[in-house]
């Protein structure tokens, strides 16, 4: 019986292996597309005579610490004053609708034309505000910037003519980093933000792909979203809605790598899983809802099967759970195979190959991408196993998020909180961090077991990966728990005076 249970959780461990592997070479695709194309800069098809009337929508909810940083950003914009809308979006319910008050008066008497939107509820979430927004505005483009975003002054100058394409519905813009250098998790944060954006946003908008607006950072043509149906708050991820909408509707979406949006990243690890949490289950709700639509279209295969890689994507955390909960497993089908003499064809022909595929290609990935992002980039290389251990740490977080959506457990769409780079400014979300973090840490505490024991035995292949899963667990668990000291980034000049 034993032996049965045995060779049945071997067999589902490598399973879990295998669909990870998959996942894995995709972003050795994601890669092999990004330079097949990165030289394939998109232009505007024309410039336009009048430039086009644009509203920029602010959604804010509770932001009282970078809401006055958001409003002096745009109202840097370089755009001509007749042609620029501006919508603050406010369901807050604390100070902030004061602070924007105060801020749109004084905005208004330096003549921009800007309106401080209040809704008498808040149904729909970010998605009911943006629709709200939407019915009131007058622009033909709508430009969206989340609160702890900072668009820079030429942006509307670089991105309106490629809307002269009348197929454009959508453009996406690169986030920037205000404080990567903040912390361990600001800066494991931006080599992940870094990897999805210039790697895969880079290379599905030029080889025809579908891709996703990110939910802020972006200009959409107002009749796009009219088109695909409206902005729809039945999932987490409007934003991935919505352009999966747009885009089954014929809309094309294009991605403006060197066009770049600097904003904050969460710097509290309870902050940061509330946010990974939402996006994940966002996207498996999408994926019940999209997917079966996009294999009954009329699209190529090559677009509906990348369509189900990004879709389904999030699944991958679920495996993962199973993976490290039957990491055990294999210590005895390894033992078997050494027992029968034939342990280095299984070494060779099976661990190896898979190690590779779901290991080294995240890699490198993300090496790749900071390669190509900056200067001095080897120096940021320090901190890929620390990103690749978070991202082990977070799987249980996320994997709840998958699990939520799949049984249709429904629950509110959470802010991420944003500091404005003030250390102080934690104290204002303070809140019960539930009973994940304490599984977290009972997780580090048996993989820190688990690799004592392979060690003992002398199984050593194993040692590196139950090390990543010890110590990431270990750290997402005590960060979630012990709120950070906050202080202000170095040389950041987006700092206000006396963060």
């Amino acid at each position: 019986m034993w032996l049965e249970l045995q060779q049945i959780a071997t067999t589902v461990y490598f399973t879990m292996l295998v669909l990870l592997s998959f996942y894995g070479a995709h972003r050795l695709w994601m890669l092999f597309l990004y330079y097949r194309h990165r030289h394939d800069r998109p232009q505007p098809v024309g410039r336009f005579e009048t430039p086009p009337l644009v509203t920029v929508q602010l959604p804010v909810y509770n932001e009282p610490c970078v809401v006055e940083r958001l409003l002096d950003a745009v109202a840097q914009l370089q755009y001509p004053r007749d042609r620029l809308e501006i919508q603050v979006l406010d369901d807050s319910t604390d100070e902030t609708p004061q602070l924007v008050s105060n801020k749109v008066r004084a905005l208004r008497a330096a003549g921009w034309n800007i309106q401080h939107l209040r809704r008498p509820h808040r149904q729909g979430f970010k998605a009911g505000a943006l629709q709200y927004g939407l019915e009131h505005a007058k622009g033909e483009l709508i430009a969206i910037f989340d609160a702890d975003f900072v668009p820079p002054p030429d942006l509307l100058q670089r991105t309106v003519d490629f809307f002269t394409d009348p197929q454009v519905g959508m453009v996406q813009l690169r986030w920037g980093h205000l404080n990567d250098q903040q912390s361990l998790l600001t800066r494991v944060q931006s080599i992940l933000i870094d990897g999805h954006f210039l790697i895969e946003q880079t290379a599905r908008s030029r080889s025809g792909r579908f891709f996703n607006f990110n939910g802020t950072a972006g200009l959409w043509r107002r009749r796009c979203i009219e088109d695909a149906g409206g902005w729809s708050a039945d999932t987490l991820a409007e934003d991935l809605d919505l352009s999966y909408r747009a885009q089954l509707r014929g809309w094309k979406f294009l991605f403006l790598p060197d066009v770049v949006v600097p904003a904050e990243l969460p710097v509290e690890m309870a902050a940061f899983k509330t946010q990974q949490h939402r996006w994940a289950k966002g996207a498996i709700q999408t994926c019940k809802k999209l997917l079966p639509s996009v294999w009954r279209s009329s699209l190529p295969w090559k677009i509906k099967l990348e369509a189900t890689i990004h879709l389904t994507s999030n699944f991958g955390y679920v495996m993962l759970v199973i993976l490290c909960l039957l990491c055990r497993a294999p210590a005895a089908a390894n033992a078997l195979h050494m027992a029968g003499g034939h342990w280095w064809m299984k070494l060779l022909f099976v661990d190896m190959p898979l190690f590779f595929a779901a290991t080294v290609s995240v890699v490198a990935f993300y090496i790749l991408a900071q390669r190509e992002l900056h200067v001095r980039w080897w120096e940021r290389l320090a901190y890929v196993p620390l990103m690749m251990a978070v991202g082990v740490g977070l799987s249980l977080n996320n994997a709840r998020g998958v699990l939520e959506a799949m049984f249709n457990h429904r629950s509110e769409f959470v802010r991420t909180p944003k500091y404005g780079l003030k250390p102080r400014a934690q104290q204002m979300y303070r809140r019960w961090r539930g009973v994940l973090p304490w599984i977290e840490l009972a997780m580090a505490g048996y993989f820190a077991y688990v690799l004592a024991d392979i060690v003992d035995r002398g199984q050593w292949m194993m040692a590196p990966f139950v090390l990543i899963m010890a110590a990431g667990f270990a750290y997402v668990g005590f960060s979630s728990l012990i709120p950070p000291r906050l202080e202000k980034p170095a040389g950041s000049p987006f700092a206000p005076a006396g963060a």
